[in-house]
């Protein structure tokens, strides 16, 4: 005869107390060893993700891409009343990539880039940014800038190629350029430019001087 409460109705045994406790436990072990094992992938593969882009960031800069070799090899040319001027230069396993900045007070910035445009053409807002975690291959953030791509108020972007180009500064152009323009306060405007470059350009030795 089977003890009270260890049958349940259609006569299935039911089982005793202590073995539901103990199986409740091993179930319970097993779900918190499941999540401390998912979290600890997690924290893994989010510090190897981290780890990529961090060497994406910092790895393969030219030193001596200054901001006078950065503006022969992409035609673009500097005015003299330009500030802050920035360059880099990122090797890359096909091509590599040219990046180089300056500041200009916006009405000679405007003047400048009309120069530069085709005959009836000229810089747009940027309308559709980019989210701000937006990675380019080579990132203006390695010059101490922000990303043009996600800027919208007083940013105007635009890209011009040297083919048959014959515009007051257009004509220098060697390379077809990412062209960005933003006023990143009244009167001041920071010209971005972003070009490709064949890998077989060698920069100058970075300086050694102070």
């Amino acid at each position: 005869m089977n003890s009270p409460g260890n049958e349940v109705a259609g006569g299935q045994p039911k089982p005793p107390l202590r073995l539901s406790v103990a199986l409740g436990i091993v179930a319970l072990v097993f779900c918190v060893g499941g999540a401390a094992v998912i979290g600890a992938l997690w924290w893994v593969a989010d510090r190897a993700k981290a780890d990529l882009l961090d060497q994406e960031m910092n790895c393969c800069w030219e030193d001596g891409a200054n901001p006078v070799w950065m503006s022969g090899q992409i035609g673009i040319r500097i005015p003299e009343a330009a500030s802050d001027r920035r360059a880099g230069y990122k090797v890359g396993q096909r091509f590599d990539t040219g990046l180089l900045s300056f500041v200009l007070p916006s009405q000679e910035a405007e003047t400048y880039t009309n120069r530069l445009m085709r005959d009836g053409t000229e810089l747009i807002p940027n309308s559709d940014p980019e989210k701000k975690d937006y990675r380019p291959a080579a990132r203006f953030a390695h010059l101490g800038l922000v990303e043009p791509e996600i800027l919208v108020q007083g940013l105007k972007r635009g890209g011009v190629c040297p083919d048959e180009l014959t515009t007051l500064e257009g004509k220098y152009l060697q390379r077809c350029v990412d062209l960005f323009a933003h006023e990143f306060k009244p009167g001041t405007t920071r010209i971005y430019v972003r070009s490709t470059i064949e890998p077989s350009v060698t920069p100058p030795p970075a300086s050694t001087g102070p």
